[in-house]
């Protein structure tokens, strides 16, 4: 069966859905936004005669797990676990400046690339399986995150439970551009820094303790731990009443990235030990999320191996690489999990105005997708 053939025949249909999608905009903290779009989208995955588990949630949009084949028995192999996420970085509205367009082999729109066209990849895998009577090797549990862009302890634990059932892992995230996979990610710690002092009148500041002036200390010499691909990047800063006031509180969060657990260990290390740099200044700090980093695993490089040699046989040129943003792949390559990533289409503009994917590594990979689960 010449799967780029039979997707390319279909199209039409997959940017169809792909624009449904997209139109369906669902910011991660827009419960209700998240949930009508994911309501969407289990009723596409509903007509492949699939069994669909959710499990709702107060503070995200309720996260689900599709199980396929349903009701036909396979072996004893453990499942594929395949990894999507359903939310966006884009709020409500976006689409009014960023509208869903194509142009050439461009397909343009908020949360085109990252991830809704993996959504697509996967609904079409399994239309391909049940459309053409033919049975992968293995039952398939697709989980879908809502809450992947801002991390959330409720799915990594899902997740985490679902990797350990599970043979293999893979992540639809898209590919590096020129189409590599990605065997290496950075881990993320969102660290929210406080710092409390002491009101007093701006003519006369040696009577307080000004807030942001230990804030601003704390960041710089936090910044100093930020060596050996390790970044930190101060995105959120705030604090103080009126510009008359010393400052008695203020607050900072901090995006740092890391390539391995023995950086991550440090900075911690480095915080547990920290104290206030100003006379009279409190300072505490919290961690809002962590996801862990991906590191070349002899598991997934193993895999890696096997795909490679399913593309190639496909005419794919497969190669791997490394990237600074987290992804869901990385709480499964830490328990172990033979796990790839990158497996989504190629393209450009991830969080940027720009975002696009190239239409013709839409088709290319959900063929790779559908041969990896036909013959692994």
């Amino acid at each position: 069966m010449d799967f780029n053939l039979y997707f390319k025949s279909r199209q039409g249909e997959m940017v169809h859905l792909l624009k449904q999608l997209v139109q369906r905009e669902s910011p991660s903290l827009d419960k209700k936004a998240v949930d009508a779009c994911a309501a969407f989208v289990i009723s596409e995955f509903r007509k492949i005669g699939v069994r669909v588990s959710r499990f709702p949630q107060k503070g995200i949009g309720d996260l689900y797990t599709v199980e396929y084949p349903a009701s036909v028995r396979l072996g004893p192999e453990k499942p594929f676990l395949i990894l999507t996420h359903i939310d966006t970085v884009w709020p409500v509205g976006k689409m009014a400046t960023m509208p869903f367009y194509i142009s050439g082999d461009r397909v343009y729109g908020p949360g085109v690339l990252d991830m809704k066209a993996g959504l697509v990849m996967t609904i079409f895998a399994l239309k391909a399986f049940h459309q053409l009577s033919l049975h992968p090797r293995r039952k398939i549990l697709v989980f879908i995150n809502t809450a992947e862009e801002i991390g959330n302890e409720a799915a990594h634990e899902m997740i985490a439970q679902l990797a350990r059932k599970s043979s293999y892992v893979l992540c639809l995230e898209p590919a590096l551009p020129g189409g590599a996979l990605k065997t290496r990610r950075k881990g993320r710690l969102v660290l929210k820094l406080e710092t409390k002092g002491k009101a007093a009148h701006a003519g006369t500041p040696e009577k307080g303790v000004n807030a942001i002036e230990e804030i601003i200390t704390q960041v710089q010499r936090l910044k100093k731990l930020a060596r050996a691909g390790v970044t930190m990047s101060l995105n959120q800063i705030g604090g103080g009443e009126k510009p008359n006031i010393v400052a008695e509180n203020a607050w900072a969060v901090l995006d740092v990235r890391f390539w391995n657990n023995v950086q991550k260990d440090r900075i911690m290390r480095a915080l547990r030990q920290s104290k206030s740099l100003i006379p009279g200044a409190r300072f505490k700090h919290t961690v809002d999320s962590f996801t862990p980093p991906m590191e070349r695993t002899k598991p997934s490089v193993a895999l890696l191996q096997n795909v490679k040699k399913i593309a190639g046989a496909i005419g794919i040129r497969l190669e791997e690489g490394k990237t600074g943003g987290g992804s869901d792949a990385s709480i499964a390559s830490n328990l172990g999990l033979p796990t790839l990533d990158g497996l989504g289409p190629d393209g450009d503009g991830i969080h940027a105005p720009h975002e696009h994917l190239l239409l013709p590594s839409l088709i290319q990979r959900t063929a790779l997708l559908t041969e990896i689960l036909r013959q692994l």
